[in-house]
């Protein structure tokens, strides 16, 4: 059986009940980054093998890991925080198991978009989640332009390196549009900061920024209301 386990995104004490059985019962945990797991796993006193998983070997250990489930190993997937396959490893595996007709169950848990979400004061009944924005800024300002029509609140991963020209590129494409950067989520210095993009680029173009980053985007047909950092 393949337990496909979330992990906390930040503060440890969101681990499920479930999530730590299930990593108690494996025979061999697949792990994004073992060093990272592995201060999770320390933590919680689990002590079983560990196999990396991550982008650059996913499609060799995808075919090592079906090959011990279909011999009957119990191994749990996790990541680095959240949920296996959304933007991180998993997804190829999962798919496998499916084509094979292998068992495999999902045990949720934090998530990083629901959380900032919910988190947000935007539209929740309807969202578009897309990933990490592009690197390249042709493509990155597509996808603004994209979630600028949408009527939904549309969700996207940034790097905190990047969130300057991403601000920049918002302001100009869509100006009066709120925005909500949720960054640090669940951890001591958790922020959730509102406003237009170039109030939120003010703030942040003096200020270091650090950790990881959701940015939201209003839906267009949202009803304006007044702007304001929180």
């Amino acid at each position: 059986m393949l337990y496909v386990v979330a992990t906390p995104i930040g503060n440890l004490g969101d681990i499920t009940l479930r999530a730590l059985e299930s990593l108690k019962s494996a025979d061999l945990i697949a792990a994004e980054d073992t060093r990272h797991s592995g201060v999770m796993l320390k933590h919680f006193e689990i002590k079983k093998p560990l196999v990396s998983f991550h982008e650059h070997n996913e499609a060799m250990r995808t075919a090592q890991l079906i090959e011990r489930l279909a011999a009957g190993a119990n191994i749990a997937l996790i990541t680095d925080a959240g949920i296996p396959g959304l933007s991180d490893p998993g997804a190829r595996l999962i798919r496998e198991c499916i084509k094979s007709e292998l068992p495999f169950t999902i045990v949720p848990g934090p998530s990083s978009i629901l959380t900032a979400l919910v988190g947000s004061g935007f539209e929740t009944e309807k969202f578009c989640f897309r990933g990490f924005l592009p690197v390249k800024t042709g493509q990155r300002q597509r996808e603004l332009r994209a979630a600028a029509e949408r009527e939904e609140t549309t969700i996207f991963f940034e790097s905190p390196h990047r969130l300057a020209k991403t601000l920049m590129a918002s302001a100009g494409i869509m100006p009066e549009r709120r925005l909500c950067v949720a960054r640090e989520l669940t951890k001591k210095f958790e922020e959730f900061r509102r406003g237009i993009a170039s109030e939120l680029l003010a703030f942040y173009s003096a200020r270091p920024v650090k950790g990881e980053i959701v940015l939201l985007i209003e839906g267009s047909k949202i009803k304006s209301r007044n702007s304001s950092l929180s």
